[in-house]
This record gives structure tokens, sequence and C-alpha cells, in this order.
């Protein structure tokens, strides 16, 4: 008899962890799509990279690469690709994302003598001695955008030197007159108290 007690009463107990949760438990609801959605990390890749959304994957090539061979002949450049220290996790120890474009910017007949005249003294730090311009780009964990942001580099390049310089006024002449001598007038005070502090600190030997 105390036998079949205990076991009803050990049943008893047990019941409420094998019988299944009731249907309002929250448990159930934790992951559940809410509004057709699903649940998302914080480091799923659609917040991480928000502009990678839908179909603009690591194959398809960005507008700005497909629009190059409208106005940068992608023959005349030299394109490399190597590891890369920008975004992509372990994914820059396993790919070569770092897009590198160089070409000889005193051969390059599709830009402007005077432009190329004036990108070669704007931007001589880029230039090897083989005269060749290089630009890189590591700016994203793809190819294809790493090359459209080296050749939207270039495009910027020539817009800036196609500028004509534009010719001061005569109220600006006179503004930078003014500036420069309050700057040598300020410049030579500061001399002249440094002058004289270095001589209070002189020790006169006898």
């Amino acid at each position: 008899m105390a036998a079949a007690r205990y076991l009803r009463w050990g049943l008893s107990r047990a019941g409420g962890w094998l019988l299944p949760p009731p249907a309002h438990c929250p448990r159930r609801g934790l992951h559940k799509p809410v509004g057709g959605t699903e649940f998302q990390s914080i480091y799923s890749l659609d917040k991480l990279y928000p502009e990678s959304r839908g179909l603009d994957t690591a194959w398809r090539v960005p507008d700005d690469a497909k629009q190059a061979n409208d106005d940068i002949p992608l023959d005349r450049l030299t394109i490399s690709y190597c590891r890369s220290s920008g975004p992509g996790g372990q994914n820059v120890n396993k790919v070569n994302s770092k897009a590198e474009v160089r070409f000889h910017l005193g051969t390059a007949d599709w830009i402007a003598e005077p432009v190329r005249q004036k990108m070669a003294i704007t931007h001589k730090n880029k230039i090897n001695r083989s005269g060749e311009l290089i630009l890189t780009s590591e700016c994203s964990r793809y190819q294809f955008r790493n090359l459209a942001d080296c050749l939207q580099k270039i495009r910027d390049m020539i817009a800036e030197a196609s500028q004509t310089a534009k010719e001061p006024s005569k109220e600006d002449a006179v503004l930078r007159r003014i500036r420069i001598e309050n700057m040598n007038r300020e410049r030579l005070r500061k001399k002249r108290i440094n002058s004289a502090i270095k001589t209070s600190r002189r020790v006169e030997m006898d």
C-alpha cells in the first residue's frame, strides 16, 4: 500500500514536467516570426552591410564599374588584387579583396594634356618612379566594389584637375595682402618675445 501511494505521488509530481507546455506559454513565441519577418541578430549581414540587401551581392558588378567603360578605358589600366586590411573579419585573410589600379599618366591620351600636368603636380605622392599613378581601395570586402571605388577616385581627380583657376577680384587681393601683413606682424612680435625670454635667461660671467 505504501509503495502504491508513493508511486502515485511521484507520478503526480512528474506529470507537470511530462505534459506539453500550454498554448499560452511565451516560450513558443520567442522566435516566432512577427508580421512576416524573421528574427535577425544585430550581427546579421543585413544590419552590418545594409547596402548589400536584395540582388546586390558579392558577384554583382556595381553600376560604377559598368559605367567605367564609357569614360575610362579599362584596357589601359593595370588592375590587381591583394590581401586587404579593411572590413571583412577573417575573410580578409582568405580573399584578395583589396583593389589596386595603376596607369602611366604621361601616356594616358584619354586625359587632356593640361589635366594630366595638373594631376602630376597635385598627386605627385601617388606617382612612382616609372610615372605610374597608383590608386588603392579596401573600403569593402568585395573586389568589384573596391575596383569601382578606384575608378571613382580617378574620375574625381580628373574633375578636380579640369576646373580652371578662379581669378581673384580686387577686394580679395586686398584682403589677402592685409592677412599676409597681419601674419608677418604677428610672427615678428612672437619672435621678439622669444628673443627677450632667451636673453633674460643668460647668465653674465664676471
